[in-house]
């Protein structure tokens, strides 16, 4: 332990010390929050220009009430579709063609673009066409005042979710926003982590191994102990990386809720928090009570502990397991280009992870999920995604335990390997070859 010990701070400080460390490490929380913003400010701010599409209406009931928008900029005309197709104006869009019976038959419509229409044009376009239709369809009921009788009957409902409290405890409200934010985020930094860190330690054991530094290290420690020193050396910087990241989290969001956040909104939320909140007194004073039940949720210390925690746990879980298959991979290999055809099968559980988390967000409790957070291969990443649904904790236990046997297990593959890999120049092992290493007796 002692030799493991030596070569996990050698690790440590030779990673921690660098400049790309530091810079890193505080640039990547402000470079993701600077992305989401400049994201969101370039889609809310870069309409573009709208786009001109002649209406030809052969029903003579659409085009008299299309409403152009700062997107779209309808222009009915009385050219014929193969007059508008010969003059290919480069300044249109295209043209809309719609036929005599479109209000009994809504399908009888086309769009003919100059160039591949986007899924966002089509979309509006059926959208304002649907109203228009549906509005002549009502009139045909000759019923007096119809429009006022629409605005006076329709309703926005406002559904208020809450979790169902244990005994003699009172119901929470909860925020499905703020859930599937965090599964989102959380499975996405989770599959970066895992990938980076994991990268790391392959490319270490490439470079040590190239420069002969390993031959000089395995005559004082075991090549089992140099492995275990280079992984945990790595994670810690990791855990060290990611505490920082959380750091910077909570303090940037505790000045923004302090100095930006408006002061009925906080004070709804902690009426939230507290049991206290008042659905009309909200609506009252113009307070979404979503974005307030959303907020409470985000500051609620017991959910924030568990969650951060459960993500802690599993990080070092999925990183371990990983991480000790690409350091296998490392020593099987003399350069990063021969790494390519024993990486696939590392990743290839990792993307799976990926895509069954997407479906996760929207089933936590699907079968599919269940069984993806139990396999260890993609739980790192599926289990993030189940976490802000409430897991029950049976099902994170034994996930957990499933993890770490997986480890145990992965680190003994890895290590038979690795004793023998880092001694071989020259060439690439093949698959048989590697069998051979794993089952040869020491």
């Amino acid at each position: 332990m002692s030799a493991i010990g030596i070569i996990i701070g050698r690790e440590f400080r030779e990673r921690v010390m660098k400049k790309s460390f530091i810079i890193s490490t505080i640039l990547t929380p402000l470079l993701m929050v600077g992305i989401m913003v400049g994201t969101s400010f370039i889609m809310a701010t870069n309409v573009g220009e709208a786009k001109r599409i002649a209406v030809v209406d052969r029903s003579g009931v659409i085009a008299p009430s299309l409403t152009s928008s700062e997107s779209i900029a309808y222009e009915p005309t009385t050219q014929t579709p193969e007059e508008l197709r010969a003059e290919s104006d480069e300044q249109m869009y295209g043209f809309l063609v719609i036929g005599e019976d479109i209000v009994e038959n809504p399908s009888n419509v086309a769009l003919y673009s100059y160039s591949t229409s986007t899924m966002d044009v089509e979309s509006t376009i059926a959208r304002d066409i649907e109203e228009i239709i549906e509005q002549h369809r009502l009139k045909a009921y000759d019923i007096d005042n119809l429009p006022q009788i629409m605005e006076e009957v329709e309703a926005d409902v406002l559904l208020r979710s809450y979790k169902l409290g244990e005994e003699d405890e009172e119901d929470k409200e909860s925020s499905s926003v703020l859930a599937f934010g965090l599964a989102y985020i959380f499975g996405f930094v989770m599959y970066m982590f895992v990938i980076i860190y994991g990268s790391m330690v392959m490319q270490g054991v490439i470079e040590e191994k190239s420069g002969k530094v390993l031959e000089v290290m395995v005559s004082t420690v075991r090549p089992y102990q140099l492995m275990m020193g280079k992984i945990l050396g790595i994670a810690s910087v990791a855990v060290l990386q990611f505490v920082i990241w959380m750091v910077i989290i909570f303090v940037g969001g505790s000045l923004v809720m302090q100095f930006m956040m408006p002061t009925d909104l906080v004070e709804s939320a902690n009426a939230i928090s507290a049991g206290t909140a008042d659905l009309a007194a909200m609506e009252g004073a113009g307070v979404d009570p979503e974005m307030a039940a959303m907020l409470a949720n985000a500051t609620d210390v017991g959910f924030l502990v568990r969650f951060f925690g459960s993500f802690l746990l599993y990080f070092l879980g999925g990183y371990l397991l990983y991480a000790a298959m690409f350091a296998a991979v490392g020593s099987a290999v003399d350069n990063i280009q021969d790494s390519q055809q024993f990486q696939t099968p590392i990743t290839m559980p990792i993307i799976i992870g990926l895509v069954v988390m997407m479906f996760a967000m929207k089933e936590p409790h699907a079968p599919l999920s269940v069984w993806c957070s139990m396999i260890p291969f993609t739980s790192p990443i599926v289990m993030m995604a189940r976490l802000p649904f409430d897991v029950p904790t049976w099902e994170l236990l034994l996930s957990l335990a499933i993890l770490a046997v997986t480890f145990i297990f992965m680190v003994w593959v890895a290590a038979k390997i690795y004793r023998i890999g880092i001694f071989m120049h020259g060439r690439k092992p093949s698959y048989k070859e590697l069998w051979q290493w794993i089952t040869t007796k020491d």
